[in-house]
């Protein structure tokens, strides 16, 4: 069983940064996509940031320029940067793994890093 161990949430106050890291372990077979997402009290969960094995990233636009996501293939961990944070950034944040393997398809999600951005 793949898990996804996540940390380095906290309390910010705005236009601070943080660093939230991700660490899978398990075997996870074929290509896969990692990817953080975020969910705020009353509202769905979001994606934030993407990125493929080779390296290509995509980013919501409303972090675009702020965050940026970046992984270790070798460690099989993911991290996300977060600079000039703002309130409305604060969510639980997830660590994803979408993975594709002959056909099949599994998907794996972290426990969640609460994040708090402060006024």
């Amino acid at each position: 069983q793949v898990q996804l161990v996540e940390s380095g949430g906290d309390l910010v106050q705005a236009g601070g940064s943080l660093r939230l890291s991700c660490a899978a372990s398990g075997s996870i077979f074929g290509n896969y996509v990692m990817g953080w997402y975020r969910q705020a009290p009353g509202k769905q969960r979001e994606l934030v940031a993407t990125i493929t094995s080779g390296g290509i990233a995509n980013y919501a636009d409303s972090v675009k320029g702020r965050f940026t996501i970046s992984r270790d293939n070798a460690k099989d961990t993911v991290d996300l940067q977060m600079n000039s944070l703002k309130p409305e950034d604060t969510a639980v944040y997830y660590c994803n793994v979408a993975a594709q393997w002959f056909g099949r398809k599994f998907d794996y999600w972290g426990q969640g890093t609460q994040v708090t951005v402060s006024s």
